[in-house]
């Protein structure tokens, strides 16, 4: 089948490679000049753990273009993958939404499938048509289809091949046919409905994921607060299959491109008709202090970050990929430097974007050693298998003072402290060492306290 693509992003450059892997002739089409010019010569400009190679492997049934109006011409299909960023009261802009229909519009000749990928809000699809009717030629008929996209940065292709299941939003029988001639290589299973359903789906599916991980970071401070593991809690209701393992890790909050905007999207698209999604409301005030458990906690080992060296490990919002939108850490960089710390990164796909946020502010550091080295204390943003892996007796031994402020639970508590730190993660007990402290805390403040009360009687 010949389709066209709108977007060479995350969503469009990995459908574009999938669907060539299947057998379908696929053109991508981009206004950046540079990224078609770099995809030309065989250069991926995101990072995305197996897409290389798929491409690579695809040559022939996949091209790269700014040339939009020949791409669209003859597509049977023309899937619309374009950014859809957040507005300050958390609706998302459709420019470039609307710039590719109109564009589709203008260049269509043959009857055909226009699939919208893109996460927009619920009704789009329904106007795109009303457009599409209206401006396209007399002669040419557009099916459009809300066709979302589920996949995971990190994962993407793996989620894309072996999804869960296609969502087809539709109003024909023809859109239907069309849809599962193109997904039949996949052999994976349908959910048909409206477009509206559709769209109202992928919202639906993202902000489920964003309560779930607040939830569990709510259930994360109650258990540094009454001494629980968090780890323990979320694996005995994790277990249960009416709830599931997945999202119930606890850390500094979720990030990245989709969640976010996501949960902002549903709200103020809920609040448009006068409905207030207090849930939703209640995810995304969690989230936002969330992501700031690790400063907190190192403000409390510190007192103040002037003069201070502060080692950041992972500033991508996950591991396996290169985005750093709405990552915590780079909030975290960002107040370091504003209370004068001296702040050294670390992160294996990301640090072009750290450079290119923080320029000097900064110091980008090619390995984790070169991050810690002389460090007051150390952030651990993205669990990383480097990370993972790390020899814990290495931050006592390059570290100014080990402190390592855990905002994944990479490590054991015990083993940290057998190797010397004073370590704290999310929603576990802190570390034998640092409870010492307390502990000598909790008697001095006593002491005092009776020293007090005996001079005033």
């Amino acid at each position: 089948m010949k389709i066209a693509i709108a977007g060479t992003g995350y969503v469009g450059l990995v459908t574009a490679a999938c669907l060539a892997d299947k057998g379908h002739d696929v053109t991508c089409v981009d206004v950046n000049e540079e990224k078609i010019r770099l995809l030309n010569e065989g250069i991926v400009p995101i990072y995305e753990p197996g897409l290389d190679s798929l491409i690579q492997r695809n040559g022939v049934r996949l091209r790269f273009t700014t040339n939009d109006v020949e791409a669209y011409q003859r597509a049977e299909v023309i899937m619309i993958a374009v950014g859809t960023p957040p507005q300050p009261d958390g609706s998302v802009r459709l420019d470039d939404v609307w710039g590719a229909l109109r564009r589709i519009a203008g260049a269509a000749e043959r009857d055909c499938l226009v699939v919208i990928k893109s996460t927009v809000p619920v009704g789009t699809g329904d106007e795109a048509a009303r457009f599409l009717a209206e401006n396209g030629r007399p002669e040419v008929k557009f099916d459009v289809v809300s066709n979302p996209e589920f996949l995971s940065q990190g994962t993407a292709v793996r989620d894309t091949l072996q999804a869960p299941r296609i969502v087809l939003g539709v109003d024909s029988d023809r859109a239907e046919r069309v849809m599962k001639e193109l997904y039949a290589p996949f052999a994976l299973p349908y959910v048909v409905t409206d477009r509206k359903s559709a769209e109202m789906i992928k919202y639906a599916a993202n902000v489920f994921l964003a309560l779930k991980i607040s939830y569990i970071n709510e259930i994360a401070n109650v258990c540094e607060l009454v001494g629980a593991d968090i780890q323990a809690v979320a694996e005995g209701i994790g277990m249960d299959p009416r709830i599931g393992r997945r999202f119930l890790r606890a850390g500094v909050g979720y990030g990245g491109s989709c969640l976010p905007k996501d949960t902002k999207a549903l709200y103020a698209l809920a609040a448009s008709h006068g409905y207030s999604l207090k849930t939703v409301w209640a995810a995304m005030d969690v989230n936002e202090k969330q992501k700031w458990k690790l400063f907190e906690k190192a403000r409390a080992h510190l007192g103040v970050f002037s003069g201070r060296t502060a080692a950041v490990l992972g500033a991508a919002f996950k591991p396996g990929t290169d985005d750093v939108r709405e990552s915590p850490a780079l909030a975290n960089i960002e107040r370091l430097i504003a209370e004068g710390a001296d702040v050294r990164v670390w992160d294996p796909a990301a640090l072009g974007h750290v450079s290119r946020r923080f320029g000097d502010a900064v110091v980008c550091c090619e390995t984790m050693e070169e991050a810690i080295r002389g460090a007051d204390v150390c952030f651990i943003f993205t669990e990383w298998p480097a990370v993972l892996q790390f020899d814990l007796h290495r931050y006592k031994t390059l570290m100014n003072r080990p402190i390592v402020l855990d905002g994944r639970n990479c490590y054991d508590p015990k083993q940290a402290d057998a190797a010397g730190l004073i370590y704290e993660s999310i929603g576990r007990p802190v570390g034998h060492r640092q409870l010492k402290v307390d502990r000598a805390v909790d008697v001095l403040q006593c002491a005092s306290a009776a020293f007090f009360h005996k001079q005033s009687e």
